[in-house]
């Protein structure tokens, strides 16, 4: 079943393929496509002149091993950078999706990719996600009513919350 998009808190239309490697390729001979293409970060690295020139609108593909600071000096050409979150339980996702905003000032589209569950809403937008790729199995709908208030409130700092709700006195 293919992804459900929810972006800005509503259900959207996804207009980005992802370009995907086949077992008998390599990021310095694959088929680049046109139009609207989320490319590996691997396929970025190798053939970054030639995607520039080719694509007017370019996505990057980040997965967990994959490093933010090899691709610092480049988030202007990107529209959007899909996170991969290969299982629910790795977490490195956040990590890279905090850099990206608190470090490095992406203002992009930051969209979450792959095991993507409604229990994670809450917690990806604090971080700086503003899309979500749910699994094509789950229900999209009910995920927008109530995977963004799972909690009330929220003490720590974050993306969306800079400072702390509470300050202790001096």
């Amino acid at each position: 079943m293919m992804a459900q998009l929810i972006k800005d808190n509503t259900l959207a239309t996804n207009t980005w393929q992802t370009l995907e490697l086949g077992s008998d390729e390599t990021p310095e001979n694959v088929a680049l496509p046109s139009g609207d293409v989320i490319f590996p970060a691997a396929v970025w690295q190798a053939r970054k002149t030639e995607i520039i020139s080719g694509n007017k609108r370019i996505g990057l593909l980040l997965k967990g091993d994959d490093r933010v600071e090899d691709i610092a000096g480049d988030l202007d050409y990107f529209i959007v950078i899909a996170i991969d979150f290969p299982k629910f339980v790795d977490g490195r996702g956040y990590s890279t999706a905090s850099l990206l905003r608190q470090r490095y000032h992406y203002e992009g589209e930051l969209r979450a990719v792959g095991d993507v569950l409604h229990d994670q809403l809450f917690f990806l937008k604090r971080v700086g996600f503003d899309a979500y790729a749910l699994k094509g199995d789950k229900n999209a709908v009910q995920a927008i009513a109530k995977g963004f208030s799972t909690f009330s409130d929220a003490y720590q700092t974050s993306t969306d919350q800079p400072q702390p709700r509470f300050r202790r006195r001096a």
